[in-house]
């Protein structure tokens, strides 16, 4: 989107927190391909971004930089939002420019929302440009976090939606009443066809029990309010383009979605995100624990995959699933009162994310820049699309004729009206098992001709098999060209595959100061390891609380803090389960040395470099000793395999953002004795010539069988 070349070609073949070292995989963005940004400021431009930045490496994340990835250092002046995936938009890992900042300390809960706050920054911004110097054109990079999970809207939002009872009749009815309104409003073509509904992955909304039925309208009423919720907010950032009178010679390009929507939620949602990327699907009769507070503060939430397949109606599957028009298709608005004269027109070429970049130079009139800081720049990959602005080329054949996908080994090439896809093998839920050692070749290949067949339906490729041979055989050089080799499958694994970062090869961390907000790519891994946390503390007259140690909040993460001067460690398993070792006694004033011992039962991540995920979540036995005497002991059966809660960070002598354990405490819960020091040490679990020899025999077989 803001490189106009493709994702493996500036290192995103995969988000940043699954990066590996292969240069399609790196998730860095190279000094060959400058931004949007970086070109429309070399050109006298004031360029800002709003929001969600995933493109900044979870391992160059922390308040030391660099920030040569960040927005501010990819060419964009001003940056007001999240660095990550997603966010709690209640309490956001939130930044101005590169300073994190804290704007809903001390507000009522439920009355500051990012979704808000955001549009008033991009507001304030506007306004600020504009009267300092109305004549110095704009760019604005606006990226809200709706409707990605967690869906956070405002109470208002969801009582409008609730009021309108749209989703009463369950996903089937939904979907059927999407199709007969796209053909009525013409935004398909009359003859489109959808598929029956899948009932080998989603059950048919008679076949949910009534509980089922209840949580899952909850679930989708929330969802819906996010999104109108964001829809108008964004009304309200245009509209302060047109209060300022530059609504007519502003370009406003609007695409709306999450690649294809996201059923990162499973078939039976969740209350808790964390607990999908840990593996875990919560019954539905535990989820109904937070039906009445479900997109508040108390949850990261997710609704079930059964809206997400209605909600991409015509087509097919999520996103993830990069071979169908379900995980890669969205709509797009174009906005550009005093040049486009066509309004309320429908444009059916085929267009990529990409092209958006060339289409801005175009009407810009700025050329791509040959070199960049004296660096040679790469060719731009997109093409414009501003040819379809004017009329008479509303029929005009597509400027775009050939275009690759890929994404976790799911696969598919665009060429001319023709599309070569994978069949799905995976539905995005089904992330944690042995991934599919040879992505390129181990497939079942699907053909179709989308100039007759809109919605992907008709496979061909029984009949065209002349076809799919050349198709495949330009998707591999589309892949040879854009760094898309070697392809990967896996899924979950690459969240714990090692990778360069501030912490990579070192097994022991001190600290002598309180620090906050170091996020969780740059901060120690304990998961999947055994390991020791020793903290050295001195307990003032009249006792001691406080966080001396946390990484992770309300929905995963642990603690090691003292309460009511009582020493504690906590471990917060995706908000189901909480674990705490506890002294029985307060701390006597003075010094004393603090230490949580944990040894893990596993072969850890070394086991994934054998297509085998047996090493991680396994269990262990945790000990908590007060000045070498031990204190409270007890095992715990299971580990959270993948990671703790990512937009919440590790901190030291107090708590940001949500705290591990309400019950407990409230952040910021700042320590009150002195730290003289903390120290981790961890001890990663190392294969022994056995483990190897019987991991090698596993894989041999997998392979067999397959």
């Amino acid at each position: 989107m803001i490189t106009g070349r493709n994702h493996h070609s500036v290192g995103f073949g995969v988000i940043s927190e699954q990066s590996t070292g292969f240069p399609g995989y790196n998730s860095i963005i190279a000094k060959d391909k400058a931004t949007i940004g970086r070109i429309l400021l070399d050109n006298g431009y004031a360029t800002s971004w709003f929001g969600k930045d995933h493109n900044t490496p979870a391992f160059e994340a922390s308040a030391i930089g660099p920030f040569d990835q960040w927005p501010t250092g990819l060419g964009f002046e001003y940056f007001y939002g999240f660095v990550g995936g997603d966010a709690n938009q209640w309490e956001p890992n939130l930044f101005r420019n590169t300073t994190q900042i804290y704007p809903f300390l001390g507000k009522p809960v439920g009355t500051w929302n990012l979704v808000t706050a955001m549009a008033d920054d991009a507001i304030d911004w506007m306004n600020r440009l504009n009267q300092v110097d109305p004549s110095k054109p704009f760019f604005c990079y606006y990226v809200p976090g709706a409707t990605h999970a967690p869906h956070h809207p405002t109470k208002e939002w969801v009582d409008k939606i609730h009021d309108l009872h749209l989703f009463d009749k369950g996903w089937n009815a939904v979907r059927e009443q999407i199709f007969e309104n796209q053909k009525r409003l013409g935004v398909i073509p009359a003859n489109t066809q959808i598929e029956p509904w899948p009932t080998n992955v989603i059950k048919n909304w008679e076949d949910c029990t009534p509980q089922e039925q209840k949580l899952y309208i909850k679930q989708v009423e929330v969802f819906a309010a996010f999104e109108a919720y964001n829809d108008h907010e964004i009304g309200r950032v245009i509209q302060a383009v047109e209060d300022m009178g530059k609504l007519d010679n502003t370009l406003i390009i609007y695409i709306n979605g999450d690649n294809g929507t996201s059923a990162e939620g499973g078939p039976l949602g969740t209350p808790n995100e964390v607990a999908f990327f840990n593996g875990v699907s919560v019954p539905v009769d535990v989820q109904m624990k937070w039906y009445d507070v479900w997109g508040t503060e108390a949850t990261y939430n997710h609704m079930s995959a059964g809206w997400s397949w209605a909600f991409d109606t015509p087509f097919t599957w999520f996103k993830q699933n990069a071979s169908r028009l379900g995980g890669i298709r969205q709509n797009m608005c174009v906005s550009w009162p005093g040049h486009i004269k066509d309004q309320g027109a429908l444009r059916e070429q085929f267009m990529h994310v990409i092209d958006v970049v060339p289409t801005l130079l175009e009407v810009s009139g700025i050329p791509a820049p040959e070199t960049v800081d004296g660096i040679p720049q790469k060719p731009i990959e997109g093409t414009s699309f501003a040819y379809t602005f004017d009329a008479k080329n509303a029929k005009a054949p597509s400027k775009h004729t050939t275009q690759y996908f890929e994404m976790f080994g799911q696969w598919a090439l665009y060429h001319n009206g023709w599309m070569l896809s994978t069949e799905v093998n995976r539905a995005p839920w089904e992330a944690f098992g042995a991934a599919n050692p040879d992505p390129l070749n181990n497939q079942i290949l699907q053909l179709y001709n989308l100039d007759q067949d809109f919605s992907q339906s008709q496979d061909l490729a029984g009949k065209y098999p002349d076809k799919v041979k050349e198709l495949k055989k330009m998707f591999i050089a589309e892949g040879k060209k854009y760094q898309v080799f070697p392809m990967d499958a896996s899924v979950a694994a690459r969240i714990v595959a090692p990778r360069p970062n501030i912490t990579a090869g070192r097994t022991e961390f001190v600290y002598t100061k309180p620090m906050i907000g170091l996020p969780q790519g740059d901060s120690p891994f304990l998961l999947d390891s055994s390991y020791t946390i020793t903290a050295e503390i001195e307990v003032p007259e009249g006792g001691a609380e406080g966080m001396i140690l946390t990484s992770g909040g309300r929905f995963a993460g642990y603690g090691f803090y003292l309460l009511k001067g009582k020493p504690v460690f906590l471990w917060n398993l995706i908000d189901l389960k909480r674990i705490k070792w506890e002294g029985p006694d307060a701390l006597t004033p003075g010094k004393h040395t603090l230490e949580f011992d944990f040894k893990y039962d596993g072969l850890g991540v070394a086991t994934l470099a054998f297509n085998n995920m047996s090493g991680l979540g396994r269990g262990g036995v945790g000990t908590l000793k007060v000045d070498g005497k031990e204190v409270a002991r007890q095992t715990m059966e299971h580990t959270l395999p993948m990671i703790l809660q990512w937009d919440e960070s590790f901190d030291i002598g107090s708590d940001t953002l949500t705290g591990v354990n309400d019950e407990d405490y409230q952040p910021p819960f700042p320590l009150t004795a002195k730290l003289d020091k903390l120290t981790i040490k961890v001890d990663r679990p190392k294969l022994t010539p056995e483990d190897i020899k019987k991991l090698e025999a596993g894989m041999q077989q997998a392979a067999d069988t397959k």
